[in-house]
């Protein structure tokens, strides 16, 4: 089998009997993906490079467990967010500390507005990627605020049509979000609820 044909729990697998090259194939293939997540929460470049150099030792240094991880790639992005957050809570308690010192500066804690962006932000390119009809059905439900028979007259197709549409509308934009690591199951259950 070659190289470029294995997928993720194949590469971990020979990243387990510490397979070099696996390794850098896995590297090349998600270094770019986490680094724009990483830099997207944090802002700050050094620490995306940091937080991306983590992430790697860490799945090097665990390859003996990697042969139990079912989602290679979700994992690997859990260990990319909790860099990122765990760098947000030592630069908020930074900041509270300078705030304390100087009272006059305002001190906000960004990692709950980082994350929600990031969120809102897969939501939006989830919806972009529906069918045009199930995309013009969502957005007339979540943005116009319109209810199904409401859409259904406008649409002129059977409340039941555009319930199941919405519905799958929804499974596909959470699986989009589970795939893009976000974990956040009873905020995306009340932003995403029908």
């Amino acid at each position: 089998m070659q190289a470029d044909s294995l997928d993720n729990k194949q590469l971990f697998q020979l990243i387990s009997e510490g397979d070099e090259s696996a390794f850098r194939q896995l590297f090349h293939i998600y270094a770019p993906q986490f680094r724009a997540v990483a830099l997207h929460i944090t802002k700050t470049a050094s620490v995306t490079e940091d937080i991306l150099q983590e992430t790697f030792l860490r799945l090097w240094i665990s390859r003996d467990k990697l042969r139990e991880i079912e989602q290679p790639r979700s994992w690997m992005l859990r260990i990319v967010f909790h860099q990122c957050f765990s760098y947000l809570r030592k630069q908020a308690i930074h900041n509270k500390a300078v705030a304390i010192l100087a009272p006059a500066e305002p001190v906000f804690s960004p990692e709950e507005d980082i994350a929600y962006d990031f969120m809102r932000a897969q939501v939006t390119l989830a919806v972009q990627q529906l069918p045009p009809q199930a995309k013009r059905i969502y957005l007339l439900s979540r943005e116009q605020g319109l209810k199904i028979p409401e859409i259904a007259a406008q649409l002129s197709l059977s409340p039941n049509t555009v319930k199941n549409s919405l519905v799958r509308s929804l499974q596909a934009i959470r699986k989009h979000l589970e795939h893009s690591g976000i974990l956040f199951p009873a905020f995306i259950i009340w932003l995403l609820r029908v």
